[in-house]
């Protein structure tokens, strides 16, 4: 069964990402600020499985190099159409922040035009809304209007309905400025004294950088989806269980834990409770017997869902629950804790 659901997974991506890099190739020929997405399989670091038909998909944008951190504390008074302001917009929480073009030593002239930049500012509202448009008008160009649709959103995030040959898979578009130079200063990763990663492992993550996505308004989030390829990758190198946990975890929350198509907890939730126990417990034989192991990552999951609390594995002041829906949260709570008090491992 957990093959079976592998299987359907990989070929939904394998769907979706051929049509999207059809999509986002003409949205690069139409405006070359924005890059298509790359065509590498189902391991791209571009595509993220949140549940079987939720995907998130970051689209490089082009021209802007040589970041650098900015020093010095800017506030904002302006709305989104540039008028002023008489007080400041609110400081970007732990994982966002600000974006300046003069924080780029290379950038191309269309980021410092007015539809994405305001007094200097890149501003993520306003790419997406240059984004959307483009999509929109690529779907007509590319034929591809019988299988991809743009969904109403309440805010400027760019939603997509993909029709593969299984299902309707929910697609989020999100415009990334990479940055594989340097690692932010607001994740303060590792910890002291940890065992894991190894620090040849974590030297390695850190040359790789991180991303900036425009999900909100006027703040850019980080994001560590190459750091976070390079954990999952090499995680059972001493012969342990972590994968298999994984895996069956996932099948777990799917079909009995947290089911349907907009699941509370998604696969990245549970990415982020298996590096958390990973840390804590960092020795092989930690990870040899499958029953134990597969127990305390359950545990680590109904303790976080009952306080609705997940500390991002990176930027720790971030809880990644923090926005979810309490109710829905203390009915997972509930089922794991059913779960817990008699364990029925699902293994075929």
């Amino acid at each position: 069964q957990v093959e079976q659901r592998h299987y359907l997974v990989s070929k939904a991506v394998e769907e979706v990402q051929k049509i999207i890099q059809q999509l986002t190739a003409e949205v690069s020929y139409k405006a070359m600020r924005f890059q298509a997405i790359s065509n590498s399989g189902i391991h791209n670091e571009n595509i993220k499985v949140l549940a079987p038909s939720q995907f998130l998909i970051t689209v490089p944008l082009r021209g802007l190099t040589g970041y650098r951190e900015c020093q010095v504390r800017h506030w904002r008074y302006y709305t989104m159409h540039g008028a002023k302001l008489l007080s400041s917009v609110r400081d970007p929480e732990e994982l966002h922040q600000w974006l300046e073009v003069e924080q780029f030593s290379k950038s191309l002239q269309q980021w410092h035009e007015t539809d994405v930049n305001i007094e200097g500012d890149l501003v993520p509202a306003k790419v997406l809304i240059v984004f959307r448009e483009l999509v929109e008008k690529s779907i007509i160009s590319c034929n591809l209007s019988s299988k991809v649709t743009v969904l109403e959103s309440f805010s400027s995030v760019v939603r997509v309905a993909v029709e593969t040959s299984e299902s309707q898979v929910e697609v989020e578009l999100v415009p990334a400025v990479e940055i594989p130079t340097c690692w932010p200063e607001k994740a303060r990763w590792p910890r002291c004294f940890k065992r894991w990663p190894s620090q040849e492992k974590v030297q390695c993550i850190k040359s790789l950088g991180f991303d900036l996505l425009a999900r909100s308004n006027y703040h850019w989030q980080l994001c560590f989806s190459r750091a976070e390829h390079i954990l999952m990758e090499g995680l059972d190198e001493d012969g342990g269980c972590r994968m298999k946990c994984f895996r069956v975890m996932r099948q777990m929350k799917e079909d009995v834990w947290c089911t349907g198509n907009k699941p509370v907890i998604t696969a990245y939730h549970l990415q982020t409770v298996l590096f958390w126990t990973c840390e804590k417990y960092p020795r092989t034989k930690d990870w040899r017997c499958f029953p134990e192991a597969f127990l305390r990552l359950v545990q680590k999951l109904h303790k976080c869902v009952s306080q609705h609390f997940l500390k991002h594995y990176f930027v720790k002041n971030t809880n990644l629950l923090k926005y979810a829906n309490t109710s829905d949260l203390d009915l997972v709570a509930s089922k794991l804790a059913v779960f817990l008090e008699n364990p029925v491992f699902c293994l075929d």
